[in-house]
């Protein structure tokens, strides 16, 4: 765990929670303003969410690394990546475990928000 607990990671962090907002922002305005499902919500403020983090990460967590035509579309698959598996994660949480979609959004932010930096820092921006 060492490894992945850096100044860079600190910067992710910083970065995530102006994405995390942006995120759960998304989401409750979509389930409790409009009655949208819980899952497709979720993923799509994830989605939206990760528009901000790329700007971040680009600018402060991983400047200097490849140039933005190459950064861009693996970070947008990672994002792909963690928009589905976030939207997964909500839908087995509320839909099979019975969680309240906000926990279960909670569990989800935490396993995308790990394994989206690692795969950032090893593939999008090296």
């Amino acid at each position: 765990m060492s490894a992945v607990v850096t100044p860079a990671f600190g910067r992710y962090l910083l970065v995530g929670l102006l994405a995390t907002a942006i995120h759960y922002a998304l989401l409750v305005a979509l389930v409790e303003l409009t009655g949208a499902a819980a899952a497709p919500s979720a993923a799509f403020g994830a989605a939206c969410g990760a528009l901000a983090a790329y700007a971040g990460n680009r600018r402060f967590t991983f400047a200097g690394g490849v140039v933005h035509a190459q950064a861009l579309p693996r970070f947008l698959a990672v994002a792909a990546l963690g928009a589905a598996a976030n939207g997964a994660i909500v839908w087995t949480g509320k839909e099979i475990v019975g969680m309240h979609y906000l926990a279960a959004q909670v569990v989800a932010t935490t396993v995308v928000m790990w394994s989206g930096f690692v795969l950032n820092r090893r593939w999008s921006f090296a």
